[in-house]
């Protein structure tokens, strides 16, 4: 009987719907039964692959829900270990994706229904790795663990050194000086020395190197060998070959008979060295997401009814919560002040150096800093709802992410170990039927076993988003995915929206001009009367302008990219650009030398009719932000073309551009205009849009790369692949130039896990021995722990990087 699956589907609206939905999960290879509920939007499969389900039910029109759990995972060490723990977790029925991060040592798992957790451990305990729920924490713990790592791994390469010190003093300052060789021949003897390391080797392997041993030799019984498998084979056969020489040196030729103790000892201390200062450096990469977390304080000091103050968990507040901050104080939660007023630090938040002042009703945020006064303020986000825990998602997302790379590196990765046993075992074959005997044939498969390094694959790329994404976080920019991260990098053509992106997106009214008989006031009041709703920038300043006095406005319509229309004291009201004019039949011609002259001054142009009949031409005024023409200026110096897409008029759009030093804009344009014209500006090459606001959405999705701020809408935010924390547009430019470092990083990465390998494993074979070049058993352990210390050290460059 097949597997059952009973999982959520989403835009059921009535039968029909259900009966298309059941056609499309029939149409799947395998399935056997299935019956899906419009009551309850439930499906129930049996057979089928997940992937295949997932996809025909979007392909109908009726997307399945996909959850997710995330595991952290122990014993993780190499690139076969991520193709051997993805295979696993894609094998249990319901699971749609499994993605495993090797500098993480965490699994992102996306399945149909609800899976329970023992389910997915027993899935990865059956290829030899422990998994555990990751915690909402879980950037903290993933830092804490790999600090734990490193001590542990010190300890144990502590504890080898040690050990292995006297070994190789005996061995190797016996060959290096000859008055000391004859002093051990004359004191200890030949036989006593090799005992003696024999003895130290052996507590070496079964102490600190058992973890090899423990791990690598079940590997070995369930034919999938990996890292470990490598090192117990290569120092297991150092040793015993040793062994026979030592104790049944009569089976072996004469000319053989070499012990190897030194290398198996030396081979298992510097490949424990080598994987301490890789999970040192491996937790200063994703330090930035504890960082982070730090922001937050774990206690706030919380008031009751009586106005007594209870120091409390942050964890246990929820919304309605009042607050008490004291000066100096880190904000505990996202809410608004209710009494007190002060000078807040927002700088994690925006970047911005300057303190922003607070009072009576403004919005604080969780993680900035309280200045010289008290605040009381209302609680309106739990702990895990706040714009800080927002960041930290976002940031753990973006280290999480695979590029397209990681794909074939996987691939190339999951055959490595098989094929490197397959090259030891060739080697020794050749010599030995090359006549050079045992003792050259151990010592070439030995080296070949430990030289070959599948961590240094398996690290390159996921170690560079790691501290990529951690170093940008700290400079305001939040890729949110590993596509957007690799996009950013092609990119050619800059397009942005102009209100809000590049202007301060706070415009008011400069100027009124009312034609006819009607009173200016009276003109602002209705005009605001249509905006009382809206969230425009334009709406705001309107607002502003208008008397107190309130009027109500009856079927009110936002049109997009045009304006507003409605009715107040039972006359049809317009407001909006020329092209809404023209829909309403309304003549704008009498004023278009003002307009005009306006347009030349910069300021963006509305018009206003009441029944038809132009009434009114209101100028506004939109400052450009601070950093927006060195912004554009910076662009333009990496040879990316810029362009300036608006829906505003012709003359102000124009104006904007002249004072930017942008070549290229484009005006009147709607949402679904932007898309179009991007697509012609970019001509083929990579493009990028950045935008703030509800309207942007569209054109932001369409971009090869997406590029919001974080003072713009949530819409716009969801839209985007890159958000900028803050206002500050010269951040565009920051991230593409992190961008194009974080994926030279990667290069540099890959080049040298691949040459190293390419290189060396030939090497260690005894290929160019005809040339004098060689690599012996412990020399092959050294540049084997330093490979991968290479390509993490390499990515922490990145935690330095300056724009």
């Amino acid at each position: 009987m097949a597997e059952a699956l009973s999982f959520t589907v989403t835009g059921l609206n009535c039968a029909g719907c259900a009966g298309r939905a059941t056609r499309a999960l029939q149409s799947v290879d395998g399935v056997e039964e299935v019956a899906v509920n419009y009551a309850n939007a439930r499906a129930d499969v049996s057979g089928g692959d997940a992937t295949a389900l997932r996809d025909a039910l979007e392909g109908a029109g009726y997307p399945a829900e996909v959850l997710s759990q995330t595991l952290e995972l122990d014993n993780m060490h190499c690139a076969s270990c991520v193709a051997r723990v993805q295979t696993a977790l894609k094998s249990v029925p319901g699971v749609v994706d499994a993605q495993v991060n090797l500098a993480t040592s965490q699994a992102h798992v996306q399945h149909l229904g609800r899976i329970e957790l023992t389910v997915l451990q027993a899935a990865t305990s059956a290829v030899g790795y422990e998994a555990r729920l990751r915690e909402s924490n879980g950037g903290m713990r993933a830092s804490h663990r790999l600090a734990d790592e490193a001590r542990d791994q010190w300890r144990l390469a502590l504890i080898a050194a040690l050990l292995t010190l006297p070994v190789l003093i005996l061995e190797m300052g016996s060959h290096m000086i000859p008055a000391f060789h004859d002093w051990i021949m004359n004191t200890l003897g030949h036989g006593t020395s090799w005992t003696i390391q024999a003895a130290l080797t052996t507590l070496v392997l079964i102490w600190p190197g058992a973890v090899f041993f423990r791990r690598g030799v079940p590997a070995l019984l369930r034919g999938a060998p990996e890292m470990n498998a490598l090192v117990a084979l290569g120092t297991g056969a150092a040793w015993a070959y040793s062994m026979v020489v030592l104790l049944a040196p009569t089976l072996l030729p004469a000319a053989s008979r070499a012990a190897y103790f030194e290398a198996a000892a030396v081979i298992v201390s510097l490949i424990l060295v080598g994987r301490a200062l890789e999970a040192r450096a491996k937790g200063q990469a994703g330090a930035a997401i504890e960082a982070l977390m730090d922001l937050a304080p774990p206690m706030a000091l919380r008031l009751d009814g009586a106005g007594q103050v209870h120091e409390v968990v942050v964890a246990e507040l929820q919304p309605g919560d009042r607050l008490r901050v004291l000066p100096g104080a880190r904000i505990p939660l996202d809410g608004h002040v209710v009494f007190g007023a002060a000078e807040v630090d927002e700088a994690m938040l925006t970047g911005e150096p300057l303190p922003v002042a607070k009072s009576q009703g403004s919005d604080v945020f969780a993680g900035t800093v309280n200045g010289t006064s008290a605040l009381e303020i209302e609680v309106y986000k739990r702990a895990d709802e706040t714009v800080l825990a927002n960041i930290v998602r976002q940031v753990e997302a973006a280290q999480a992410a695979r590029l397209p790379v990681q794909d074939l590196v996987d691939r190339i990765t999951a055959w490595f170990v098989p094929v490197v046993l397959v090259l030891a075992a060739a080697t020794f074959l050749v010599w030995v039927a090359l006549g050079a005997g045992i003792e050259t044939a151990v010592v070439t498969s030995v080296s070949v076993l430990i030289v070959a390094c599948p961590c240094a694959m398996g690290l390159a790329v996921p170690t560079s988003i790691l501290a990529g994404t951690g170093r940008a976080a700290e400079l305001g920019v939040l890729f949110r995915g590993g596509a957007g991260l690799q996009r950013a990098a092609d990119v050619r053509v800059v397009a942005f929206d102009k209100t809000g992106t590049l202007t301060q997106g706070q415009p008011s009214i400069a100027q009124v001009m009312v034609l006819g008989e009607h009173g200016e006031e009276d003109v602002l009041q209705a005009l605001a009367a249509l905006e009382a709703q809206s969230e425009h920038p334009l709406a705001r300043a309107i607002l502003a302008a208008a008397p107190p006095e309130s009027l109500v406005a009856d079927k009110v319509e936002a049109i997009v990219g045009r304006g507003v229309v409605g009715d107040v004291d039972g006359h049809s009201w317009a407001l909006g650009n020329a092209a809404l004019m023209a829909e309403q039949g309304v003549d704008i011609d009498v004023v278009q030398d003002h307009v005009a002259d306006q347009e030349a001054l910069g300021k963006t142009v509305l018009f206003a009719s009441q029944n038809q009949l132009l009434i009114a031409i209101l100028s506004v005024q939109d400052d450009l932000k601070p950093g927006a023409t060195e912004a554009v200026a910076a662009l333009q110096a990496q040879g990316i073309t810029t362009a300036l897409l608006s829906g505003d008029s012709e003359g102000a759009v124009a104006a904007a551009a002249r004072r930017l030093s942008i070549p290229t804009s484009r005006a009147h344009l709607s949402p679904s205009d932007k898309q179009y014209a991007l697509k012609d500006l970019a001509d083929g090459q990579a493009s990028a849009f950045v935008g703030d606001g509800i309207n942007d959405a569209p054109v932001l999705a369409a971009a090869d790369l997406g590029i919001a701020l974080g003072s713009g809408t949530d819409v716009a935010i969801e839209s985007a692949d890159v958000v900028l924390m803050g206002e500050d547009p010269r951040l565009v430019d920051t991230a593409l130039r992190l961008s194009h470092a974080v994926m030279a990083n990667i290069r540099q990465n890959l080049f040298w896990a691949f040459i190293y390998n390419i290189a060396l494993i030939p090497v260690a074979a005894g290929a160019f021995a005809w040339a004098g070049l060689s690599l012996q058993p412990a020399l092959a352990g050294g540049a084997m722990a330093l490979s991968s210390v290479f390509v993490v050290t390499n990515a922490l460059r990145l935690k330095r990087w300056r724009s």
